[in-house]
């Protein structure tokens, strides 16, 4: 048993954990749903380790609930039927370093060209796996500029190219068009190459807006990361990766100690965060799903048009969550944990997010006399 004192700490954290959300407005974090349903499983060492659709020695896993998770985001990002495999991650980092791995394995002289919103992990990942690379110039709402794109790969014809898409970026929510990606390498005769989808924020609900973005598999996608602790709000970092079977074949390897496959980037996974998506999904439903995108654009309409009648300029890409601001003053920036670069700071209006939380920042920026100096 803890000691008084120990359980005293516990409880001042849990309330400072608490305080502390009630003011966060500037990452993609849900906080929405509850998981109290997972508690018992901490008794447990759940570990899932190897492939989750293979048999392995260890049987302390939740393998199940993963390959329902993994299907359940297979059938969003239209995978093809017969040519498909993923897994739960850490994270959309491990995510994105997984489709960049087996990029590599699969043009083995390809170049990565990514844009300069992309997240700043990818830069990470290059140098993790010593791709070469070329950054390709962002518009100003944060999308790729498909001149730049099409420019610098005509320059590069006799090289593979491995094609990094942002759909969502950090700072803009600027969504990538695979299919406008996809008709460049065409227009090009460029048929080795392959193109990874980052979605860690907008693939969990990009496949219920209206027009649907271009961004999936069916539009043209090698392999796509998502994360689980942002629009699904799982109570651990965690996240999707999906990707052609073929591709994944090349990097296989039986291992005898676990006795199963090795596909994954690490060993030992977190048996807890499938369970968390379990619950995610069997909670929401498609409807659920739906419902919680409305709200979040409601409120980043909100947000925005309440910004710009305050006097304070604001703007987002056609439907974001994510409003954009010019950097308000420091002491504002902190109360509220508003993520801020380049002299901009957002607001990622999450369901969770409401009209008074937005109306109570808005009071905070004008009584701090507006934007930073």
């Amino acid at each position: 048993m803890l000691s008084r004192q120990d359980q005293s700490q516990l409880a001042d954290f849990l309330d400072y954990l608490r305080d502390a959300a009630r003011v966060e407005l500037g990452y993609p974090v849900a906080f929405d749903i509850d998981y109290q349903e997972l508690a018992p499983f901490l008794s447990h060492g759940l570990n899932n380790i190897g492939d989750p659709f293979k048999h392995g020695s260890y049987k302390l896993n939740s393998h199940r609930f993963e390959r329902e998770v993994v299907q359940f985001f297979a059938e969003m990002t239209r995978a093809p039927q017969d040519d498909w495999w993923g897994y739960v991650t850490n994270g959309s980092t491990e995510g994105n370093l997984y489709g960049l791995y087996l990029a590599r394995e699969t043009l083995a002289n390809g170049i990565v060209y990514f844009s300069q919103d992309s997240h700043y992990s990818v830069r990470k990942n290059l140098h993790f796996l010593n791709m070469p690379n070329i950054m390709i110039r962002s518009h100003a709402n944060g999308q790729m500029d498909y001149d730049d794109l099409r420019e610098s790969l005509k320059v590069r014809r006799d090289v593979p190219p491995i094609i990094f898409a942002n759909i969502g970026t950090t700072m803009k929510e600027a969504r990538d068009d695979v299919g406008v990606i996809r008709g460049i390498l065409d227009e090009l005769a460029l048929e080795r190459h392959y193109i990874h989808s980052d979605a860690a924020l907008c693939g969990g609900y990009a496949a219920y807006l209206e027009p649907r973005p271009s961004w999936d598999f069916a539009d043209g996608a090698d392999s796509i990361a998502i994360s689980g602790h942002k629009f699904f709000g799982t109570p651990m970092p965690c996240g999707v990766v999906l990707a052609r079977a073929k591709n994944v074949e090349r990097i296989a390897r039986s291992v005898a100690y676990i006795g199963s496959f090795d596909t994954t980037v690490t060993g030992s996974r977190n048996g807890l965060s499938p369970l968390a998506l379990w619950c995610a999904i069997h909670k929401l439903g498609e409807q659920g799903i739906r419902d919680r995108i409305r709200r979040s654009l409601e409120v980043a309409e909100y947000a925005e048009v309440q910004f710009n009648k305050a006097g304070i300029s604001a703007w987002r890409n056609p439907q974001s969550i994510t409003v954009v601001f010019q950097t308000p003053a420091a002491p504002v920036r902190d109360k509220w944990q508003l993520a801020s670069s380049d002299g901009i700071s957002h607001v990622i209006c999450m369901p969770h997010i409401s009209h008074e939380q937005i109306d109570a920042l808005l009071a905070d920026i004008r009584h701090a006399g507006g934007e930073a100096a």
